[in-house]
């Protein structure tokens, strides 16, 4: 049974793309056929896994210019993983979500109905923001993951979320799960990381997860690599990492 996941938080900068991506390449190195929605106008999850820019991307699939199974593209590093990709090519879905978008507001429910007949898991990678292309996304999906940084703000951008979920699941009669928080880039020497970790672990209405500063990461990106295969001089993802990313993707697609 196919189960679609978005990460999402208004907020930027709260490793989102790094997440969601990561996680995706987790799946599929368990071998379950995965597909990831860039659905972030500026594509960056795109441009990390893709050299070239594709000939049809997620706006084409959108606007009726080409089939779905037209615009995916499959990782050329990891088997199982394919992308509906974006490359913000004339910024056409942005321009789409800000014309079109609202007399079609379920479109992308329909594409990822379309597409489950094929993955098993599907994650969509969002933009910051809570627009109608992030409405649409989230209503779309089964279930939605929250990271945030070990940050006050992001513990104030959290109830912003809430409430304005809530608001979207009565207005748009949504029954999408919300229930996990990552907080990424924790350092357990500094307080304050632990300090907010156990303020979202108390609200007793989250399961809350840590992902380590691991700045392969940022590395992997660069290099347009799958992070868990990269290596630097020798050197992989720390062991931490690992474990925290198996953890959720256990936890995730259970």
């Amino acid at each position: 049974m196919s189960k679609t996941v978005a990460f999402h938080l208004q907020k930027g900068g709260v490793g989102k793309t790094t997440i969601s991506g990561t996680l995706a390449c987790q799946s599929a190195l368990e071998g379950h056929k995965t597909l990831i929605l860039d659905c972030d106008p500026q594509g960056n999850l795109s441009s990390w896994f893709l050299k070239e820019p594709p000939k049809f991307e997620l706006s084409d699939v959108l606007q009726g210019r080409c089939y779905v199974g037209n615009a995916i593209v499959a990782a050329p590093e990891l088997e199982n993983l394919s992308i509906l990709p974006t490359f913000g090519i004339g910024g056409t879905l942005k321009n789409y979500s800000e014309t079109k978008l609202s007399e079609e507001p379920f479109i992308l429910q329909d594409l990822v109905k379309e597409v489950s007949e094929e993955y098993e898991h599907i994650i969509l990678d969002l933009s910051p923001g809570l627009g109608r292309l992030e409405r649409s996304a989230l209503i779309a999906s089964d279930e939605i993951v929250t990271p945030m940084t070990p940050e006050v703000f992001s513990l104030d951008g959290l109830e912003i979320f809430i409430d304005e979920l809530a608001k979207l699941k009565k207005n748009m009669r949504a029954s999408v799960k919300h229930n996990k928080i990552i907080i990424n880039s924790y350092d357990e020497r500094i307080r304050q990381h632990r300090d907010i970790f156990s303020a979202a672990e108390s609200s007793g209405r989250f399961l809350v997860y840590r992902i380590p500063v691991d700045p392969l990461f940022r590395k992997a990106q660069e290099a347009g690599r799958v992070p868990q295969l990269y290596k630097v001089r020798g050197r992989g993802m720390k062991a931490a990492t690992q474990q925290a990313i198996m953890d959720l993707d256990s936890s995730i697609w259970r």
